[in-house]
């Protein structure tokens, strides 16, 4: 086992940058996930750490070594691909044992770590099996027991279920969660599965055009992302988000306003432009089950499109459409559109008028111009859910 440093790390390919002054700290025993869009240089920064290309700039360490310079072979780190690569004219056992037999190690030790580590991955009685006889799964672990008998003080892993089929890739997942509980050792594993990521590491690394945007564990990237792209990229479905300005008493949105005291944003004054971001299961149906102490006043808006998904309906809102009748033709776009999470028996129709309310607790501010986070909640004001629902014509306010 051994940490993992990365110090300002760059790369760059001619005028291309894969990877932009990369600092990253990874600890003796934790299971990072390095995530992000494709392209965004997450494999390009395991390739450094593995010794397969050369940072332009920086300084990489395992351990206490300087490894920068080094070959792959001399870094002490096991690597998974998501190509598995076995030889198919092998058998497991001399798949697993190549890399040993290489380095000249004794018969009875190569077969004591063939053992513990087919042991570990469940591949008893499979040893004299050539790849062709095996599953999908069944391969994966012979390309996860073959970086095992290594002992390497790291394991880097790229992609290693990308090419399993989803109900394998669920199974995989546990397994691989199991294996770290077991070896207890390093592992970097790069994804683009936020599912991934969420179930199986300490901590997430969100990397977007080769910067680190974020780097903490899975539920704290997803209740206060760091800013606008970690918010939108760590959650399934997104974040929605809808775009504002301050106020002297608040925000206000082109469908709603919401009371909050400016002093809670340090740095932005009157005016500015702010992001609304909720998550669909904070947005609430006022008829549902589901409401929230810190609820905000009623937003009015009509469904458009469900997604009954078994445990739960995904409902798109058109917040243009506050009457069923006055239909259009649809959504008016992203900026007019909220999507709401709502319990599986409940009865709704598309073209319904509704009112909904978000949780204020849950609402994030972000920077218009910088993207950053500015507050995650906002703290409930008196009278709220009063002051923003529409009145029948001809209805005095109070």
């Amino acid at each position: 086992m051994a940490r993992v440093t990365l110090q300002d790390i760059t790369k760059r390919y001619e005028d291309v940058v894969a990877v932009d002054e990369m600092n990253l700290e990874i600890e003796d025993g934790e299971f990072v996930c390095l995530v992000g869009p494709s392209g965004c240089g997450k494999s390009t920064t395991m390739e450094s750490i593995a010794g397969l290309t050369t940072p332009t700039d920086g300084t990489i360490r395992i351990g206490d070594t300087d490894v920068t310079s080094l070959p792959p072979k001399d870094r002490g780190v096991a690597m998974v691909f998501q190509n598995i690569a076995l030889f198919p004219h092998m058998d497991v056992y001399d798949n697993i044992s190549f890399g040993l037999r290489l380095r000249d190690y004794e018969t009875e030790e190569i077969d004591e770590r063939v053992e513990r580590a087919t042991d570990i991955v469940q591949l008893e009685g499979m040893l004299d099996r050539m790849p062709e006889e095996m599953s999908g799964g069944q391969r994966q672990r012979v390309a996860i027991a073959r970086a095992i008998v290594r002992d390497p003080a790291v394991f880097l892993m790229d992609e290693p279920l990308a090419n399993l089929d989803a109900k394998l890739r669920v199974h995989m997942r546990t397994e691989l969660q199991r294996l770290h509980q077991e070896l207890d050792t390093t592992i970097v594993y790069v994804t683009h599965d936020q599912a991934e990521a969420m179930t199986m590491s300490d901590r997430i690394a969100v990397i977007n055009g080769g910067r680190l945007q974020q780097i903490d564990p899975p539920l704290v990237c997803y209740n206060e992302p760091a800013n606008l792209f970690v918010a939108g990229f760590i959650g399934s479905p997104s974040m929605n988000f809808l775009e504002g300005r301050l106020t002297g008493t608040g925000l206000e949105t082109d469908h709603f306003d919401l009371r909050l005291d400016p002093d809670r944003l340090p740095g932005v004054t009157d005016g500015d432009g702010v992001t609304v971001g909720i998550r669909p299961e904070d947005v609430s149906l006022e008829r549902a089950e589901r409401s929230p102490e810190t609820q905000s006043a009623p937003i009015d808006a009509t469904t458009d499109v469900l997604e009954p998904m078994g445990d739960e309906i995904f409902v798109y809102l058109d917040l243009d459409r506050t009457d069923a009748e006055s239909n259009d033709g649809g959504m008016g776009g992203s900026s007019n559109q909220l999507l709401v999470s709502v319990e599986p028996d409940l009865e709704i129709d598309a073209n319904e008028a509704v009112t909904v309310t978000l949780d204020r607790s849950k609402v994030h501010l972000f920077d218009s111009d910088s993207g950053e986070a500015l507050t995650h909640g906002i703290e409930t004001l008196p009278r709220e859910r009063s002051e923003k629902r529409q009145q029948p014509a001809g209805e005095a306010d109070e």
